[in-house]
């Protein structure tokens, strides 16, 4: 193993960031034209395997020293707001969870497509509302101690 063999963790985690990206924009295309596609079907279900696969990986690196820690350093007020974005993103995880048994436990995924697509759709939504709630939030943060400096 040589050094290029290692990352930092930060790199890391920008490529399970960057990945998660793509497989959310990838989910969202297939589920444009998953209908009845078996195909299509196995591609989200390997999508939503490697969601829920990297997902924690991504969580415990983000966590490393306590859920958006640098945020309540600074404005320790917000601990309730970021409280309840923790408990949501455990949510959309157990939610993703559930939604990839349900795939695995149907005898035809054809006859459950509908109300998968509409269900992974919401899912996507969500999640992707979460994340920009966090980042929302960092910004904040951040703005609210450049203002302060002045």
């Amino acid at each position: 193993m040589n050094g290029q063999d290692l990352q930092k963790p930060n790199e890391v985690l920008e490529d399970i960031s960057a990945l998660e990206y793509i497989l959310l924009g990838d989910l969202r295309d297939l589920l444009e034209e998953a209908k009845e596609d078996a195909i299509a079907w196995k591609w989200i279900a390997a999508i939503v395997d490697t969601l829920l696969e990297k997902m924690p990986v991504e969580f415990a690196m983000r966590d490393c020293g306590g859920y958006m820690e640098e945020v309540l350093e600074e404005h320790p007020n917000w601990q309730g707001e970021v409280e309840t974005l923790y408990c949501e993103r455990c949510e959309l995880f157990k939610k993703l969870g559930e939604l990839q048994k349900q795939m695995l436990q149907s005898q035809s995924v054809r006859k459950i497509a509908n109300e998968l697509q509409h269900d992974l759709r919401d899912w996507i939504n969500l999640y992707t509302d979460h994340r920009h709630h966090e980042r929302r939030i960092v910004q904040n943060a951040f703005n609210y101690d450049i203002g302060a400096a002045d």
